[in-house]
Parts: C-alpha cells; sequence; structure tokens
C-alpha cells in the first residue's frame, strides 16, 4: 500500500498526500454485512447542539467488523480487500467454508486467495487469530482482546501492532503501540501480524475541504472567544489568553487526567513515554 503525491496544479493539490487505491480489489461492500448510517450533526434527540464542530459530510455505510473471530476451526478464503469509511485501516471480506461471510481488519501481506482460520491449535501466521497463550514470544500482533470473549479492542488503527514480550503466570506482556507495556490474560484472542496501509500516517489533506466531506467543521480556538464562551477567551488585542484550559476549565498541555485507584493501573508495568 503506497501514497500518492500529486502534482501542484490546483492549491488544493500543492500539498496534498493522499493513500494509493492500488491493493482494493472491490468496489462496492457486502450487502448482507452493512447497515445505514445516521448523522447526529452533533445534534441530540431534542435537536439541542451537544458536540460542536460536527456536520455535513459524505453518506457513509456502517460495515459490521468481526472483532471476536469464534468461527474456530473454519477455514475462510479472503475474496476481496475493501475501503472502509469508519476507519483508518482497510478491510478483508472473508467466506467461511461453511459459507458465512464476514469483514475482519486486513493485515500487512494479506493477499486475495489467501485462507486464514482461528482457534486454539492453529499455526501463529499472518491473519490467523488464536489465544494469546498459544502465540510465540516476540510475535507481532493486532486486534487484541483485553477481556476473553469481549472482542478486541486495542491495536486496531492503521498500521498499528503490539508485540508479546513476556509471559507471566496467566498473564502474557504486551507492549502497546503506544510504548505502555501492561500484562493481558493469556486467553485473550489476538490476530498474528500488524494492521495494514500502515502509510495512512503520511497522508496530508492538502484543502480545508477533505475535512468537511468528513463531517468535520471549522473549530475555532478558544483564545478568539470571548470570556463569556472559554476560560482562555477575552482580553485587548492578540491576548495570549493565559494557561492552555479546556472550555470546561480544566488545564490542558500535560495534566494528568487518569484516575489514581483505577482498576487496571495494576496491569501496567510501565507507563507509555511522553513525546
Amino acid at each position: 500500500m503506497g501514497i500518492r503525491k500529486l502534482k501542484p496544479t490546483t492549491p488544493g493539490q500543492r500539498h496534498k498526500i493522499i493513500g494509493a487505491f492500488d491493493k482494493i480489489t472491490a468496489s462496492t461492500p457486502e450487502k448482507s454485512l452493512v447497515e445505514g448510517k445516521r448523522k447526529t450533526g452533533g445534534r441530540n434527540n431534542t435537536g439541542k447542539m451537544t458536540m460542536r464542530y460536527i456536520g455535513g459530510g459524505h453518506k457513509q455505510k456502517f460495515r459490521f467488523i468481526d472483532f471476536k473471530r469464534t468461527k474456530d476451526g473454519i477455514p475462510a478464503t479472503v475474496k476481496s480487500i475493501e475501503y472502509d469509511p469508519n476507519r483508518s485501516s482497510r478491510i478483508a471480506l472473508l467466506y467461511y467454508a461453511d459459507g458465512a461471510k464476514a469483514y475482519i481488519l486486513a493485515p500487512d501481506g494479506i493477499e486475495v486467495g489467501q485462507t486464514v482460520i482461528s482457534g486454539e491449535n492453529v499455526a501463529p501466521e499472518v491473519g490467523n487469530s488464536l489465544p494469546l497463550s498459544m502465540i510465540p514470544v516476540g510475535t507481532v500482533v493486532h486486534n487484541v482482546e483485553l477481556r476473553p470473549g469481549q472482542g478486541a479492542k486495542f491495536a486496531r488503527s492503521a498500521g498499528t501492532f503490539a508485540q508479546l514480550v513476556a509471559r507471566e503466570d496467566k498473564y502474557v506482556v504486551l507492549r502497546m503501540p503506544s510504548g505502555e507495556t501492561r500484562r493481558v490474560l493469556s486467553m485473550c484472542k489476538a490476530t498474528v501480524g500488524s494492521v495494514g496501509n500502515s502509510d495512512h500516517a503520511l497522508e496530508k489533506s492538502g484543502k480545508a475541504g477533505r475535512s468537511r466531506w468528513l463531517g468535520r467543521r471549522p473549530r475555532n480556538r478558544g483564545v478568539v472567544m470571548n470570556p463569556v464562551d472559554h476560560p482562555m477567551g477575552g482580553g485587548e488585542g492578540r491576548a495570549s489568553g493565559g494557561h492552555p484550559r479546556s472550555r470546561t476549565g480544566l488545564y490542558a498541555k500535560g495534566l494528568k487526567t487518569r484516575a489514581p485507584k483505577k482498576h487496571s493501573s495494576k496491569y501496567i508495568i510501565e507507563r507509555r513515554k511522553k513525546k
């Protein structure tokens, strides 16, 4: 999966870098795995705007992704690699041997026609899903569960992966995409390999209109507002706004917001590194 840098024939194309669609093999999604998607425009059920800067955007359809991979022991063939507007990664359509169909996140290196399988006693190959207890130490994984049977919760966005670095009793130690090291129950499932479309991080929209297509409206800064609207607003001329805060008055730029007695803290061995 590569990227395309366009010639600067217009101001909007001068800085535009977009992902290439050369690996995508289908233009329309599988109808049985798709549902219509309503847009809220940031409004609640009474029509009041509760989230700002949301509205417009291209119409999208929601694809149901199988994050649990519960069809153990049944081989599935990759029928197509498709685009999904709801996530940064590509998705792969699987045709199972028993006739079922499902979407999964497309791992890096997966090809159309390839066979993948899930279960306890399957080979730790790219695209196969198996419990962390059956995956060799040092293996790169993605689509990792946090609780057994819950469905994958992390390492799901384009180009991300976690690495299995050790085993401790009934836990395995994973190095997360953020750099954090934590314990996860070895019964939890993970998919071998990293998520595809790793060049997504290199993309540049090139113009404001592409954000509007994604449903993002212009966002104005707190320092340009009045004091009634934002803690950083007000002042004569271009005032800096004082200490960076959120709209609700909470300190930004470095204030730790994690609950000090959070239940999952005991599973974290090393916190993520600050950038």
